[in-house]
């Protein structure tokens, strides 16, 4: 009888994904601003880490009047050549942080216009695993989409913006290589951080009695 009750209450990893993907399209704009937010945040750190790439991708191959104007933008070379200044680091501290905070509270937001639905889910046997399995799909739906476009335009107005500066010799050594990877650890970054935002309200949510979730959305 055990096992038989387990079977109910336990539903499979497919109806979460349904489940999770059906409320991100009842919740569109909702998700939209939680994805532009991981979007403006990563594309900020793809666009440092991608323009140090290029610019160390250019230099071995630029000639001297070239790297005279690289030195005389501001970029600075250390023997390791370019990379992040302390600024940077913290300009791209600063921006996660902000990023997890409005993703936090978008959830939070959101735990509060589902009282019904959970209520209702959990009324009908889901553990409180299920629910956060729920919130946290999403969260993964999100920090993919936000994470691939920001990266992408990240690396895009870095590729630009260096363009402008520097001309043709940009395009000539743009390492094709890095840019995948730094798409790439990007990517991963903002799942990472939508994660990390989505886990105390999928718990508040989660440990929500379903009595009370169904009478306070009456």
């Amino acid at each position: 009888m055990k096992t038989s009750v387990e079977r109910q209450v336990v539903l499979p990893w497919n109806q979460v994904v349904r489940i999770s993907f059906n409320s991100i399209k009842a919740r569109f704009f909702r998700s939209l601003i939680t994805t532009l937010t991981l979007t403006l945040a990563v594309a900020f750190v793809a666009f440092t880490w991608s323009s140090y790439d290029m610019l160390n991708a250019i230099w071995p191959h630029a000639d001297k009047s070239l790297q005279d104007l690289i030195a005389s933008s501001g970029y600075e070379l250390t023997e390791k050549g370019f990379g992040s200044s302390p600024k940077d680091i913290w300009l791209a501290i600063l921006s996660v942080l902000v990023c997890v905070v409005g993703i936090i509270n978008a959830q939070l937001m959101a735990v509060t216009e589902r009282f019904r639905e959970i209520g209702t889910i959990k009324c009908l046997g889901a553990l409180d695993s299920f629910v956060v399995r729920i919130f946290l799909l999403e969260a993964v739906y999100q920090g993919l989409l936000g994470g691939v476009s920001g990266s992408v335009l990240g690396v895009l107005v870095a590729t630009l913006s260096l363009l402008w500066k520097f001309g043709f010799a940009v395009v000539y050594s743009w390492p094709f290589q890095q840019m995948l990877s730094t798409i790439g650890w990007a990517s991963g970054l903002a799942v990472f951080l939508s994660l990390i935002g989505v886990i105390y309200p999928a718990l508040v949510a989660a440990k929500m009695q379903p009595a009370v979730a169904l009478r306070a959305e009456e």
